[in-house]
Formats: C-alpha cells, structure tokens, sequence
C-alpha cells in the first residue's frame, strides 16, 4: 500500500489537475507580464498579452526561455517580485561561466520542501526514518532541497553535505540512518567503502536511497541496491525551475511523477520547438505555476525523454516522465556539476591556447573523472619539462575556479589531436550510463 504526503493532491483526477494548471498558469502569466519586462518584451515580440492565455490549451503560444536567457538577464531580470520579498538564492554555473542564479520567496520554499517531501515519502519516508543528506549544501539545491523536504515530513534530517566517507559511514552506523540522499556515483562509492570493510548488506541500517544529479543507468542501480541492500529512487530537477522534487520516483520505479500542480511538463521537437503528442521522445520543457520569485515559463531543460500518463500501481495520477535519454545541447553533467566544453574553451583561450582539445569523461571506481587534452602552440611545446609541468598546473587552477571541480589537464604536442571535417569531437564519454 502507497503512502503519500499529499494524497488530496498526488492522487487527485486528471480534471482536477488540469483546472489547477489552467488558473495558475493565467495567474502566472499575469504576475510576469506585470512584474518582468523582459517577459513582457518577449510576449509583445510574439503580439502576446495574457489575454491571449486562458488555459493550458494556449501554453504553445507562449516563447521557450533558455539558458541564454538567463544569462542575458542575469542577475536581476527575470525576478518577478520586489527584492525585499525574496529570502533565499540558489545557483547553478552557466554555459560560459556567468552563473544562473534562481530567486525564492518564503512561500517558494515551502512549496519546493512539498515537493521533496512527496519524494521522500514514496521513498518509504516517514516520521520514524532517519535521513542522511550527502547532497552538497550551499548554492547547490541538492542538500537544502532534501534538507527541508525531510524535515517537512518530521524525519531526524543529518545535515552531512557531500564527502568525509567515513565520517558518512560512521554516523549511518552509529545514528541508524534509513534512507539516503546523495549522487548515485557517491553511494556506489559508499556501497564499495562498506565491502572493503567486511560490513555485508543485510548490517547496513539504510533501507532506501533517494539519487539524482547526474545521469545512471539501471545497471548502475541494481549495483548499488545490491551494495547496500536498499531499494534506490530516482529523483529529478534543476536548479531554473526549483532543485530536485520537480519529479520523483515511486516503489514502482518506471519513471519520475512531475509534481503537476507546481510544474506543466511538455516534450517538443529540439529542432523545430513542435509539441510533441504523448509517448513521443523530444526535448523536455517546464512552466512553472506556483513560483512568485522567479517563475520560467516554457524552459528548455534541453533533457531528451518521454512522458507517460498510463495508471501508475502506486495510485499517483501525476504524469510520469522517464530518465532523461540524453541531451539536445552539450552539457555534460560531472560528479553532480553542469559543465559545457564553451566554458573549458574560455578557459584555455583566456590562458592563450589554440582552440583544439578534446575532453575526456570517464567513470572510475564509481567517481567521474574529467581529463582535458589541449594543443600547444609550437613555441609552449619548445618549453622545458618543468615549464609545461607549471602551465598544466595554471589551466587546472584555471578550470577549478570556472568549473568549481577539479580536472586532469595534459598538454599534448601540435598537431596530435585528430582535427575534424565536420563539427569537432569535443567529447568522449566513456562512462557507461
């Protein structure tokens, strides 16, 4: 039997979900066309007003946001509400180091708490479990968003944040912790950390583990249910649109419920922004409906998956979307960490190299790694041993301080790296997600 944290919500009937979107989607649209020039002027671009929008049904009407947006808007342009009614910031890197930062208020809070709660619920979550937060805390939305989440249901919350293994380690076996939130690849690690200890699954007090942040395969799941004797849940969001609990997985693990009262979810055509018809594979794009801060209309996610309505067993009757199936752009998500091989080239151009390096992505023992390979000019590579060793050091200061993680850098001779006819390969994934 399904436990819920909002039953009269997550099990409400279709009509009643879409009356929900319908008013606070006009309400919306109405609060940033008033409050957002830069809203407005996209809407009068397209000869909009928000007459033009009285239900769901003329959502297609309205322009996509993108990143770029809010990079052109950054930082106060797209908040929608006076500056002294905002309380909290949270923020992600951009695609060429200009951060995107997301504005909430209070009530905003309160309502991204909901939705984590809602995830750690159908987890298993209630007020006898003991949650272990290993997301990062800070400008990332994981910890605060699960922090709150798991206070919401009444859980005792463990405010770890990431890394210190066996600090983690120590406090799931003295403190009993139950259910754990961190990147799938960190309970891997966890999991692994356990077994080289002699500590088999069955001793380990943990019973589910809530996962996300980076992209994981099923295979990758099963392992780490295997490891650490638990059932793993998948968990979706972004910091644009709120943090994770934009959706979330139920027990029965076919897919993410989007949180439909607060998120409208479509799939469109990457290339031509065509809505696409339901069970058809496109790119992801949200509305938000209930934010005042900083409410995204029609956002390109730029995530490639599907949306399924059928019943769920669980009971939810939230749509469901699937795992993102890749990307339409070329982010590649590192150790939890937005990166875009733009800002990589930022960094080598502002340090003087020539445009051509490669990036390679690997998963070892269960941690990401990122190795970047750049050209040297021919009077670098003339440069002492001692002197290349200095300038890999400069570029992996570099990217730390653009990227906010560290990198492998090796600088090659001219000339070695494979040049291309037609769009440069820029990046090899040999992660196995």
């Amino acid at each position: 039997m399904s436990n819920y944290y909002q039953p009269e919500i997550e099990c409400a009937s279709r009509e009643q979900i879409k009356a929900w979107q319908d008013e606070r989607l006009v309400e919306t649209v109405n609060h940033v066309y008033q409050n957002v020039p830069y809203y407005r002027q996209k809407m009068e671009e397209k000869k909009l007003t928000p007459a033009d929008i009285q239900s769901t049904d003329d959502l297609y009407k309205l322009p996509f946001l993108t990143k770029s947006d809010l990079r052109d808007a950054y930082p106060y342009g797209l908040l929608a509400v006076p500056l002294e009614d905002a309380v909290r910031i949270q923020s992600t890197s951009g695609t060429t180091g200009k951060r995107v930062v997301a504005f909430y208020t209070q009530a905003d809070i309160d309502l991204w708490e909901d939705c984590c709660a809602r995830a750690i619920v159908a987890a298993g979550g209630s007020k006898q479990d003991v949650v272990q937060v290993a997301y990062g805390y800070g400008l990332f939305t994981g910890g605060p968003g699960l922090n709150g989440g798991s206070h919401k249901v009444g859980c005792l919350t463990l405010p770890m944040s990431s890394g210190n293994t066996q600090r983690q380690i120590q406090f799931i076996q003295d403190l009993h912790a139950t259910i754990l939130c961190c990147t799938p690849s960190y309970a891997a690690f966890i999991g692994e950390t356990f077994a080289e200890m002699g500590v088999k699954p069955e001793e380990i007090s943990l019973k589910a583990g809530i996962f996300g942040a980076e992209a994981w395969s099923e295979e990758m799941r099963r392992d780490i249910e295997k490891k650490l004797g638990i059932r793993a849940y998948d968990i979706y969001g972004l910091t644009e649109i709120s943090g994770p609990g934009v959706s979330f997985e139920c027990e029965a693990q076919t897919g993410m419920h989007v949180n439909e009262d607060h998120f409208i979810a479509e799939i469109i055509n990457p290339e031509t922004g065509e809505v696409l018809p339901e069970g058809e594979k496109g790119e992801l794009v949200f509305t938000s409906i209930t934010k005042k801060a900083f409410p995204l209309l029609r956002y390109r996610t730029r995530d490639i998956c599907v949306l399924n309505r059928e019943p769920c067993p669980c009971g939810r009757t939230h749509v469901k979307m699937s795992k993102p199936m890749g990307r339409s752009d070329d982010m590649m998500i590192i150790r939890g960490v937005n990166v875009f091989p733009s800002q990589i080239e930022t960094v080598l151009l502002n340090h003087g190299y020539p445009a051509n390096y490669q990036i390679v992505v690997d998963r070892v023992k269960n941690t990401d790694t990122l190795d970047v390979q750049v050209e040297m000019t021919q009077e670098m590579f003339d440069d002492t041993v001692k002197g290349i060793s200095a300038r890999e050091k400069e570029l992996v200061e570099g990217l730390k301080a653009m990227l906010g993680l560290s990198a492998k850098v090796h600088l090659v001779s001219p000339k070695t790296i494979t040049r291309s006819e037609g769009k440069a390969v820029r990046v090899i994934d040999k992660r196995k997600i």
